[in-house]
């Protein structure tokens, strides 16, 4: 890229920040005005200012030259083939209703009150886990458990943020969720390999476990404070089938952390889900896959998979084209090189605390579309981090960690709020309150920066092995 023309616009560099601004101003109308959250118009908006932002360049023709670059870069490619395999495993979770088990579990154990928070906080976390979708997870576990814990005399506030707090725990830590995904693919090593998904999962339990466990001890303390006890049996779920399904969900997440390969882990799982679901019919083969030529449609969770995960695969394009343009106008460049050359850039320690208040800034401005958020903060903090050599795995985990935080949290400037509070009635504001885990995470992330914690240096001469690490 650097033996090409830069981009020229008009009014200069700063011009190139508005197919940006159109994304934004896109994320705002949808959440803030329209209270709708379609990842579909989200990719539209992507593609809008693509075509608008380009009328600013003094080649219409470059600056469409340049975004296909960004589009068809190996970062943007290896983001989309794995999306596209996520999105069968997660549609195979779904089918099961591991959801559903849980429920039954907590009503046959007798968990009610605050220890059902704390249950429901679990459960969305091994949900969101298994199918590496905040999203999906909130729209699955909304109906069954924020009923149940109403009437088995959860606090409806501590109920509601639990949910949306297991979902962002998935979507922070899921090998297989987009987040996970585009942090890791974003930063790269100094040989150019982008971190490896498993090494990057490997270092970030550490700070999901530390801001989960406090979360955890909150909701068991205050999750039952002004609620009542109704009683009575839940007729969500009746069976404790669908709990079998957590087998290949673990295996799944091992083989994907141990053999720190992502694909070698969906194929795993995939076979083993399938096999298991249907030999405890939880679903039949036509579930699987089928052909209706009458009606010239094939259907199943591997063809709903791909449908599903296509919209966001739209938008990851989107985004990535933007990327590019912002790349060869040298914008990216120019913000790395003042970041690098202030008074904070001169340290590790200082160069990680703005790449907090960087991640935090477009996340809420992306309106905690987090998977965005990360593709554009990503190439900056590969840059700065690399200068400082901060290793990518700390890099990545500082992208995701913060992104998932209180940033993805704001009322009326999250669509993960706008979900919870359409789905229960409650404010905005009540259920962001309610998120403790995004608190923890956020609070984790900052003490990490501030006194060191976990903060590695990547050894030049070999950078293959985890342990091949040094913490300063």
């Amino acid at each position: 890229m650097n033996q090409k023309s830069t981009l020229q616009f008009r009014g200069g560099m700063f011009m190139s920040l508005i197919p940006v601004a159109i994304y934004t101003f896109s994320c705002i109308y949808l959440f803030v005005i329209c209270r709708a959250f379609n990842m579909e118009a989200l990719a539209v908006g992507g593609f809008l200012a693509l075509l608008i932002g380009g009328i600013f360049c003094k080649s219409y023709q470059q600056f469409w030259e340049a975004a296909i670059e960004g589009i068809s870069s190996i970062t943007s490619i290896s983001v989309v083939v794995i999306l596209l395999m996520v999105g069968m495993f997660s549609a195979l979770i779904k089918l099961c209703g591991l959801s559903n088990g849980f429920v039954w579990l907590a009503n046959a154990t007798g968990i009610h009150g605050a220890l059902f928070v704390a249950f429901t906080f679990v459960a969305t976390c091994i949900v969101s886990t298994a199918t590496g979708s905040s999203i999906g997870t909130m729209f699955i576990a909304f109906p069954i458990f924020y009923p149940a814990g109403v009437l088995l005399g959860a606090n409806s506030m501590m109920m509601a943020g639990s949910i949306v707090s297991g979902a962002i725990f998935g979507d922070n830590l899921a090998p297989i969720s987009d987040t996970t995904i585009a942090s890791s693919s974003t930063q790269q090593f100094n040989d150019g390999r982008p971190a490896d998904i498993g090494g990057v999962v490997n270092s970030r339990l550490k700070y999901s476990l530390v801001a989960s466990s406090i979360t955890l001890t909150i909701y068991a303390i205050i999750g039952g404070i002004g609620g009542t006890y109704q009683g009575g049996k839940i007729s969500a779920a009746s069976s404790p089938a669908p709990l079998i399904m957590l087998v290949p969900v673990v295996v799944m997440l091992i083989v994907s952390v141990r053999a720190r390969n992502i694909y070698a882990g969906i194929l795993t799982g995939l076979t083993l889900g399938t096999i298991t679901g249907l030999l405890f019919k939880l679903f039949r083969f036509s579930d699987v896959f089928a052909n209706h030529p009458s009606k010239n449609e094939v259907t199943g969770f591997l063809v709903d998979g791909i449908n599903n995960i296509l919209p966001t695969v739209a938008l990851v394009i989107s985004v990535f084209g933007i990327m590019g343009v912002l790349m060869r106008a040298g914008m990216l460049d120019y913000l790395a090189d003042r970041i690098l050359a202030s008074r904070y850039g001169k340290t590790a320690r200082g160069t990680e605390l703005i790449a907090m208040l960087g991640i935090s800034l477009i996340t809420i401005m992306f309106g905690g579309v987090t998977s965005a958020s990360i593709l554009t903060a990503g190439p900056i903090v590969n840059k700065i981090g690399h200068a400082r050599n901060i290793h990518p795995y700390r890099r990545a985990n500082l992208l995701d960690g913060t992104a998932n935080s209180l940033p993805a949290i704001i009322p009326f400037m999250s669509v993960f709020v706008f979900i919870g509070s359409a789905m229960t009635k409650l404010s905005p504001v009540i259920v962001a309150g309610g998120t403790i885990y995004a608190f923890c995470l956020f609070l984790t992330f900052l003490v990490a920066v501030l006194t060191g914690w976990g903060r590695r240096q990547e050894v030049p001469e070999s950078v293959d092995k985890l342990d091949e690490t040094v913490e300063i």
